[in-house]
């Protein structure tokens, strides 16, 4: 089954190389997207403003991946569950959640607003 623009947006999160990061995220998303999550104090607008985001994502976490969990589309707007693994303090296989609502056009990507979490109580 072919991935979903979605799907290959958070494929790119695990890439280094900022080229062949940028190549996927052409894929997936509009030029002029918009993305948020609690780690950015405003919206980065732009695709070259989020490839360089998740940059740094890569560097901070390496060999991090993530991974789409759960998806459901209501009135154009999608909601994401992602996957966030990698290893933690002490080599301990880790996994932490976020919930994304994105907006596709054509698609592709338009605007991308995430949470940490799922919502649930903890």
């Amino acid at each position: 089954m072919a991935r979903n623009s979605i799907e290959v947006f958070f494929s790119a999160w695990e890439l280094n190389d900022s080229a062949e990061r940028l190549d996927r995220l052409k894929t997936a998303m509009q030029t002029s997207v918009t993305y948020a999550d609690p780690k950015t104090p405003d919206s980065i607008a732009g695709i070259g403003a989020v490839n360089d985001y998740l940059g740094m994502f890569s560097a901070n976490a390496p060999g991090w991946t993530a991974s789409v969990v759960k998806q459901d589309t209501i009135a154009s707007v999608t909601r994401v569950t992602v996957a966030f693994s990698g290893l933690g303090p002490g080599g301990k296989a880790v996994t932490q959640h976020g919930q994304y609502f994105c907006e596709l056009e054509d698609d592709k990507l338009i605007r991308m607003i995430g949470f940490v979490g799922t919502g649930e109580p903890q």
